[in-house]
Formats: structure tokens, C-alpha cells, sequence
């Protein structure tokens, strides 16, 4: 009996973290349906008076990016902002052929009178926390806009960013992204349907109330002296966005999202990409909860309400170690409760998976109606997408968690980048990238072994106990065992 106590403790502390995560969605829910009653009164500069218009930089830091890199750069020189007081830095760290073509690309664009620079370094420490923080010893811009290789910015998004550094408390502003290849696969719409919660319902919900949010990396600006007084870019996570962000907002600098305005950009196409992805997003949530939850704790100018949401975003990541969790030690509980009777009603702690799940349906219903509309039509779409979403991330959860336990343990790795592939539609093809990962990874057979495990646990549910089975947690196994196939069957048939 010792071993099964065990099991149920750790399941029930699992399940309560996720019920948790699942109660402070449904908080940024109230959050975001709060913000839209309120109107924007944000003070601006007035750009159409010359004296009101700043110096800005963009940062373009790329590292082996033949694939887009004169995409990106024909896309940037479209921006519509005054020529003498934009600068462009190509900050490239690569190591192939691309250094010669990119080059030879700046000059061609700095012939037509933009101010664009190839700065490249003799190493890449600090990755790409690195490159960001030598461009800016010699940025001139009072503000820094920064774009990864993969983003399209309209030419009027200066325009509809920079304004609202007249307010100086502001130190960030941050914008949605968009896919420009939502509809490519299956994959690609479940990436979507995940970012889009993050950037619609999570960034709106925390931002509306003064919650600590988080600059993604890419499609968005700071005010220069935000990134000195917050203590500048440092490489020591792998998601240097995040950890500059809480610093900056633990020094009482204020970040402003604005959801309607999207910056286009390229989700992979290929397993492999989104896995490396997944792996660097994760882990670094893991390292930056590791590196500032006694910093947010400790802090005395946020309330307690902004600190647990705080800790709960640094957290996020973490909840793929509790979904894994709760999935591995399903079957078990399930030969549990039908072998001791005299347990069944703890059971009910079961009933907080159920109502999480509810939870998270609702609250991306939100999401998914802003953006797709509403009607009976769209509902039934969204019924499927979420639960294809809810499968596939599941089936996701054995990779991210190998990721968050070394980001908690303080296991250092290498940045990896994503390859891009300068994919729009379906006519694209993926297949010949250089920069692909063609090998497969031992967590892939762990997979494929999971999902047998988890066929297994379908199976029991018609055998288990003396009334005829037990089919409480079947579709829970269903879910998982489509998962851990999809994640599998990808990752060996999606290579070159």
C-alpha cells in the first residue's frame, strides 16, 4: 500500500497544479473581456509635427538564414519612417555562405540611402543575448525595435509603435504575431492555435491589469535606457526575453501590448523545427523561474496578485511536468481504485482534471471566436481543433518536460536555433533545408513506447475491476495515445 499512496500523492499534487494553472486562465479570461469595455487613452507623440519623431534603431539579430534572409531584408527597407532618423543594424552571427549573400545585400540596400549596417562578431557568446547587446554599445536610436528573421512587418508598424513612448514610464511595447502559414498542415494550425492564446487571452489578461507580461522576443520595442537600468541583455537562459522583461518590471518600467497589431511571421512546418523550438521556449521558462522567483517574492513594489500571476507565468512551462505526470500515473490509479473499494470517493480528485479541461475550452473559446467569429459552425470547428490541440500538446509533454527538469536543475545547453523555410502555402515545400536536424532522438522511441503505453491504458479500461471496466479515463487515454502517434509517426517520417 506504501507504493500506491505514493502514486496517489504525487497524481494529486499534479492535478491540483493544474487546476491551478486552469483558475488563473479563467482570472486572465475576466481580465481580457474587462479590457475591451476600457478605452485607450494612451498619450502619443504626434507624428505628424517632425520635432515629435524619435531616432529609432532596429536590431535584426539572424544567425544562417538563407532561406529568408533577403525576404527579410527587402521587407524591412519597406518601413515608413523617416529616412535620417531610422537606423538598421543586421546583427549576423552565421557561419555559412549567408554572411557573403547578406552582405552583399545591406550594401546594395545602404545605396539607396537607408542607414544599414552588417555587424558581424568573431564569436557568439551570448548567442543571440549577444549579438543584441554588442549592437546596442552603438545603436543611436533613443528606441530599438527588434524583428527575428521569420517576421514581415507592415510598413506602418513604426508608425503604430513608437507613438506611445511619450508616456516614459513605458519601456516596451510589445505586438501580436500573426502566421503567415497558419493553414499549411495540421501542425502548423496547432502552433497557431497555441500562440494565439498566449497573445490574445494570457498578454491582454496580465497586461489590462498591470500583471507582469513578457517581450517575446521579436515584433516589438524598447526604450533604450529600459534595457541599461534593467541591467542589459544577458545570455545566461535560453529565453533572454523573458528574463529582461521581469527585470525591467521589477524596476517599475511598464510595458504596452497592443493586440491589434500583428507582425506576420513563419511557424515551422517540420516536426523537428517546432520540437527544437518547443525545447528552447521550455527549458527557459524553466532557468528564468529558476533565476527570478525569489526576485518577484522578495519584491516590494508589485502586489501579491501580480506576484502569483508572475510566478504562475514563469511556471508555464512547467505545467507540461505536470500533465506528464498526471498521464503516466493514470493507469496505475486506474488499477487502484477498481482494486480498493474502500478508496473510490478520494477518487473525486479526479474531477479537477475534468474541470481544468472545461476550464481551458472555455477560455480559448474566446480566443478562437476573436479571431476566426462565432456561430454554431465555428463552435463546431473549435470543438475539434481544441481537442486535436489538447491531444498533440499532450502528446508534446514528454519532450518539454525532459526540457523543463534541466532548466530547474540548472543543466546548461547550447542555443538552437530554428530553421525557417520561407514557407506561405501549400505549394511550398519544406524538403532540402540545409539547416534540418536529420537525425532522430532517442526521446522519440520513448514516444513510440508511450504510446503503446498508453493503448494499453484503453485497453484496461475494459478490464479493469468487477462491474464490466472502467471508462472514466478513456478518452484522457484516447487523447494521449493520438498524441504520442502524431509526435512519433512526424518525427520519423518528417525528414529529408
Amino acid at each position: 500500500m506504501i507504493l500506491e499512496s505514493i502514486i496517489i500523492v504525487i497524481y494529486t499534487i499534479a492535478i491540483v497544479l493544474i487546476f491551478m494553472y486552469a483558475l488563473a486562465q479563467l482570472n486572465l479570461l475576466y481580465n481580457y473581456l474587462s479590457s475591451k469595455k476600457k478605452r485607450d487613452n494612451c498619450e502619443k507623440f504626434d507624428f505628424s509635427n517632425p520635432e515629435e519623431i524619435p531616432f529609432v534603431t532596429i536590431q535584426l539579430p539572424v544567425f544562417n538564414e538563407m532561406y529568408v534572409m533577403e525576404r527579410l531584408l527587402d521587407n524591412i527597407a519597406l518601413l515608413e519612417y523617416p529616412k535620417d532618423k531610422l537606423e538598421i543594424q543586421v546583427l549576423d552571427d552565421s557561419t555559412d555562405e549567408t554572411v557573403a549573400t547578406t552582405k552583399a545585400q545591406v550594401e546594395k540596400l545602404a545605396e539607396t540611402g537607408l542607414d544599414i549596417k552588417h555587424i558581424t562578431r568573431t564569436d557568439r557568446s551570448g548567442f543571440k543575448a549577444g549579438a543584441l547587446k554588442e549592437g546596442l554599445k552603438i545603436a543611436k536610436g533613443e528606441y530599438i525595435a527588434i524583428f527575428d528573421a521569420d517576421f514581415l512587418p507592415k510598413p506602418n508598424w513604426l508608425k503604430r509603435t513608437i507613438p506611445y513612448f511619450k508616456n516614459e514610464k513605458i519601456g516596451v511595447v510589445q505586438t501580436r504575431w500573426g502566421h503567415i502559414n497558419r493553414d499549411y498542415s495540421l501542425l502548423t494550425r496547432i502552433q497557431a492555435f497555441a500562440l494565439d492564446a498566449h497573445f490574445t487571452l494570457e498578454q491582454v489578461g496580465r497586461n489590462s491589469k498591470g500583471h507582469f507580461i513578457n517581450f517575446n522576443g521579436t515584433a516589438g520595442v524598447w526604450r533604450k535606457t529600459c534595457i541599461i537600468d534593467a541591467g542589459n541583455w544577458e545570455g545566461d537562459t535560453l529565453t533572454e526575453d523573458l528574463d529582461l522583461s521581469y527585470r525591467a518590471q521589477l524596476k517599475n518600467w511598464e510595458f504596452k501590448y497592443l493586440e491589434d497589431v500583428e507582425t506576420p511571421a513563419e511557424l515551422p512546418v517540420v516536426i523537428s523545427a517546432a520540437r527544437s523550438q518547443q525545447f528552447r521556449w521550455n527549458k527557459g521558462g524553466a532557468e528564468n523561474f529558476r533565476k527570478m522567483r525569489w526576485r518577484v517574492l522578495k519584491s516590494d513594489n508589485i502586489s501579491t496578485k501580480t506576484k502569483v500571476h508572475g510566478l504562475l507565468h514563469l511556471l508555464n512551462s512547467t505545467m507540461f511536468l505536470s500533465i506528464f505526470t498526471v498521464a503516466i500515473l493514470s493507469i496505475p490509479m486506474l488499477y487502484i481504485k477498481n482494486e480498493y473499494a474502500h478508496l473510490r470517493n478520494y477518487f473525486y480528485v479526479m474531477s479537477f482534471f475534468v474541470m481544468s479541461t472545461i476550464i481551458f475550452f472555455v477560455c480559448y473559446w474566446f480566443m478562437y471566436r476573436n479571431i476566426y467569429g462565432s456561430g454554431f459552425k465555428r463552435f463546431f470547428q473549435y470543438i475539434g481543433m481544441f481537442f486535436t490541440f489538447f491531444s498533440i500538446a499532450m502528446g508534446f509533454s514528454l519532450h518539454n518536460s525532459i526540457a523543463v527538469i534541466e532548466g530547474h536543475i540548472g543543466k546548461r545547453s547550447e542555443f538552437v536555433r530554428t530553421p525557417k523555410f520561407n514557407i506561405s502555402t501549400i505549394r511550398d515545400s519544406w524538403k532540402g533545408n540545409k539547416y534540418l536536424i536529420k537525425k532522430v532522438s532517442p526521446h522519440v522511441i520513448i514516444e513510440g513506447l508511450l504510446m503503446l503505453y498508453f493503448a494499453f491504458g484503453m485497453y484496461s479500461a475494459f478490464v479493469v475491476g468487477d462491474q464490466g471496466g472502467d471508462f472514466g479515463l478513456f478518452p484522457f487515454h484516447l487523447m494521449l495515445f493520438i498524441g504520442f502517434a502524431y509526435v512519433f509517426f512526424k518525427s520519423l517520417t518528417s525528414k529529408v
